[in-house]
């Protein structure tokens, strides 16, 4: 674990996630079955305390308060830090964690008997076509210049994890990883992603439109871009005034039609895709210049928004 400096004239404020698996939770969830570790928990949310100024504040001996920190220590929730005092020193006790995400299923590993998964960088595109409001950021800083499509092409972008544009699109070649001779019974694309306004709107609609080796395989309306409250994996640098999240959304095609979230949008199947036949899948995400609602596009990686993912492919034979 990194190594957390303090300084007390400006108190430090936890603002990350713990996701944590359902096999390692039992002791974050002992650590805070007791009201009283609760309680610390959530001053030392607002500014750290030492040890002295907990016992002071919760009216408990110095030796109640120091088992108590040790619980919440053990269960990786807080940090304890030895600094100078007035007399000797002091044990300064620090919150990690702002949230806590609870994993109740295993994520899939990357290869099963009937399955790939293919994960993709959003800032590994392949092409791109865009037009402002657009900009590229990082999960530690901005990359080129906002509303600049040229900043498309700076070799930064590999490390994007916020995309957004106005208008046009972004264009990904995924590895087709097909066993050889296997049959595709189904194509699956997931995603978080939103609207593009202005800083944020909740009410901005956008058709958003995917495609996969240039076939048009079906349109959803986001309702809107949004912010206001922050993101789950959005860095704390990333301005409350700006877009904070996206929905995630699922595309899957199978032999029966293309669909969005389990709903059907089209009849375009797995064979119109022609996906078996090239050593890539080609896959296309944009509003069209004939969309009604022409509200742009937010695509977030892994370290931003409220879902830990980049675009993954499933596909399954």
């Amino acid at each position: 674990m990194p190594e957390i400096l303090v300084d007390r004239s400006k108190p430090e404020i936890a603002n990350r996630v713990l996701i944590a698996e359902l096999d390692n939770f039992v002791e974050i969830a002992k650590a805070l079955t007791s009201d009283l570790r609760v309680a610390i928990f959530k001053q030392l949310l607002e500014q750290p305390m030492n040890v002295i100024e907990i016992a002071e504040m919760f009216h408990i001996p110095p030796s109640t308060a120091a088992v108590n920190i040790k619980k919440l220590e053990d269960a990786n929730l807080i940090k304890t830090e030895m600094i100078p005092g007035t007399r000797g020193t002091q044990k300064l006790c620090v919150a990690l964690y702002s949230r806590i995400i609870l994993e109740t299923k295993k994520v899939e590993q990357e290869k099963g008997d009937n399955f790939v998964l293919i994960p993709m960088p959003i800032g590994h595109y392949f092409d791109f076509k865009v037009s402002p409001t657009c900009g590229i950021v990082s999960d530690t800083s901005i990359i080129g210049e906002f509303d600049d499509p040229k900043s498309f092409l700076e070799p930064e972008r590999i490390n994007a994890q916020l995309i957004w544009f106005r208008k046009g699109y972004v264009e990904y070649r995924f590895p087709n990883k097909g066993p050889h001779g296997a049959k595709m019974k189904n194509f699956e694309l997931s995603m978080e992603i939103c609207s593009e306004a202005p800083l944020f709107n909740l009410n901005w609609p956008s058709d958003i439109t995917l495609w996969v080796n240039g076939v048009d395989i079906g349109t959803w309306t986001s309702p809107g871009d949004f912010g206001g409250e922050r993101g789950v994996l959005t860095p704390s640098w990333w301005g409350n005034e700006n877009t904070q999240f996206g929905l995630l959304k699922t595309w899957k095609v199978n032999g029966n039609g293309s669909y969005i979230d389990g709903r059907l949008i089209s009849q375009v199947t797995l064979k119109d895709l022609h996906v078996e036949q090239e050593p890539f899948i080609t896959v296309r995400i944009g509003v069209k210049e004939s969309a009604q609602n022409d509200g742009g596009v937010n695509l977030f990686g892994k370290k931003f928004g409220n879902y830990e993912k980049d675009l993954v492919i499933k596909l399954e034979f």
